[in-house]
């Protein structure tokens, strides 16, 4: 028997003010997209932006649907435009902010499950780590590879192919 652990770490800032510039901009970028998201039903309103390697950067928002969970996430519908829009042009760092009734969280939200392992799928896909910035009001937190939110992901190489 062996006894194994996985550990991470992440950075936090106890305000945005303290990030640099480009990380900066990415979030207030995220921020403008949440008020922008389609959530009637939960009033759970989730922004991100995503910085390609060419330096584009691209909005996504949830959209709720009432056949649900026919909608989609903030994170995985930037992903998806990446892909469609900018083919074979790696991500580099994702933001993301939710915004409820209260107003933006005042600590930052991790992406779901789903959105996690999207996230870790783009890094093998690419061979190269995508910088996660959680934003919160007044908190950030930036996770330096996100395929470190989803330890133990199930992968290409799981889908073995039988000779």
């Amino acid at each position: 028997m062996k006894s194994k652990s996985i550990v991470f770490s992440w950075v936090e800032f106890n305000d945005i003010s303290e990030l640099d510039e480009g990380d900066r901009e990415l979030l207030e970028i995220a921020k403008a997209a949440a008020a922008d998201a389609y959530a009637p039903y939960s009033g759970f309103k989730v922004g991100a932006a995503l910085r390609l390697e060419n330096g584009k950067i691209l909005r996504g928002t949830n959209v709720e649907n009432a056949a649900f969970p026919s909608g989609i996430c903030a994170e995985r519908n930037v992903l998806s435009s990446a892909s469609a829009n900018y083919p074979g042009v790696r991500p580099v760092a994702l933001a993301v902010i939710a915004l409820t009734a209260d107003g933006f969280s005042k600590d930052p939200v991790s992406p779901c499950g789903n959105c996690r392992q999207v996230i870790a799928e783009e890094e093998e896909r690419y061979g190269k780590e995508i910088r996660i910035i959680l934003g919160g009001y007044p908190s950030v937190r930036i996770v330096e590879r996100g395929g470190d939110l989803l330890p133990m992901q199930f992968s290409r190489a799981d889908l073995r192919m039988h000779p």
